[in-house]
């Protein structure tokens, strides 16, 4: 596959992602906007909005979530920024998470603020328009070039296709074009990856004898569950490896799985712990992790028996070696750290 299952269309995205959910994970969604509309101090639609200065907006940053992933590639940038005219819209407080300065912090509604945030900045610096807060800048941005997709994970063929006219990214030439999937709309960037700067400059320290660990991805929706299960559970009994639940598998199927497997005698890791501190080989099916361990020098493997061919040809591009052969090589880093060349890319549009 040389690219996305759809390479345009954010509707039917959606609808396939939806489609793909678990019912009961589906109702609580639904319950989460409900309860969120009936809050007496809230209003639908609330969003937090803070602040550089004064003036108007030069730089929008829309943050989704509080996510490691989100806020690495998406305010690691800023250290590198004149900060004045930066204006972050999140969900909730992020001032902790910011460089120093004098951050004035309000609360906003995403169909007033965010519009017109994003039509007033010279650039909107995001992770796609897939979510609320991205999908109404870019519906509002006079250019669609200066509505920039910064890539924060790896990409597979079920990842949303990116709005149209943006400009991407991404973290290697291979990932940019896969992502544009032969659009011609679309300019992109290579600014390598800071999660896989961040793994590399911190490095670890491998322990000798230590048994596996195994990424979960209970929680995902590009594999069918039972191929996900099977794959760590198989692999478990079989290396004695623990098993290490992704943070979102929280839903009830994905417990009942950790149920079981802790009644056949796989153990679970629910620590927290940074793998690096672990010091174990890492495996997983295509967990942005295993790549990270590979990058701070950890013993890397994917494994899946039954794997579709998409995920092959994902371990391909990435460089992803299976269990049972020479672990996965430390990617390539680049020479300038990708905090720096977002900066970079991002003052160059607002000078221009």
């Amino acid at each position: 596959m040389d690219g996305l299952t759809h390479p345009r269309d954010l509707e039917a995205w959606h609808r396939w992602q939806q489609e793909q959910q678990p019912l009961g994970r589906r109702v609580r969604r639904i319950t989460s906007v409900l309860a969120d509309i009936a809050r007496p101090s809230g209003r639908p639609g609330e969003t937090t909005v803070t602040r550089a200065g004064p003036g108007p907006a030069r730089l929008l940053v829309c943050l989704e979530s509080r996510s490691h992933t989100s806020t690495t590639v998406l305010l690691r940038p800023l250290e590198h920024l004149p900060l004045d005219g930066v204006v972050v819209v999140s969900p909730e407080p992020v001032r902790d998470l910011l460089p120093p300065w004098v951050w004035r912090e309000s609360t906003g509604l995403v169909h007033e603020d965010v519009p017109r945030l994003a039509a007033e900045a010279a650039v909107v610096l995001s992770t796609g328009h897939y979510l609320g807060l991205g999908r109404a800048a870019h519906d509002a941005v006079t250019d669609p070039a200066r509505f920039v997709t910064v890539q924060h994970g790896l990409t597979t063929p079920h990842a949303p296709p990116l709005a149209e006219g943006t400009t991407l990214l991404a973290w290697s030439a291979a990932d940019a074009d896969f992502w544009r999937s032969s659009r011609d709309d679309v300019t992109s960037h290579v600014t390598g990856s800071q999660l896989l700067w961040d793994a590399a400059r911190q490095g670890a320290t491998v322990v000798e004898g230590a048994s596996p660990v195994f990424l979960g991805q209970l929680h995902g929706v590009e594999l069918d569950h039972a191929t996900m299960v099977a794959a760590a559970e198989g692999f478990c009994r079989e290396t004695g490896a623990t098993y290490r639940p992704h943070p979102s598998e929280v839903d009830r199927r994905s417990r009942a799985v950790h149920a079981r497997f802790e009644a056949e005698g796989i153990r679970l890791d629910r620590s927290g712990t940074p793998l690096r501190e672990l010091g174990a080989p890492v495996v997983g099916v295509f967990s942005t992790g295993v790549l990270e361990a590979a990058a701070a020098g950890l013993p890397a493997y994917v494994h899946c028996p039954d794997a579709p061919a998409w995920v092959h040809e994902f371990w391909r591009r990435y460089g992803l070696l299976p269990w049972g052969g020479p672990p996965t090589p430390s990617p390539e880093r680049p020479a300038v750290e990708p905090a720096r060349a977002v900066a970079r890319v991002v003052q160059g549009m607002m000078a221009g």
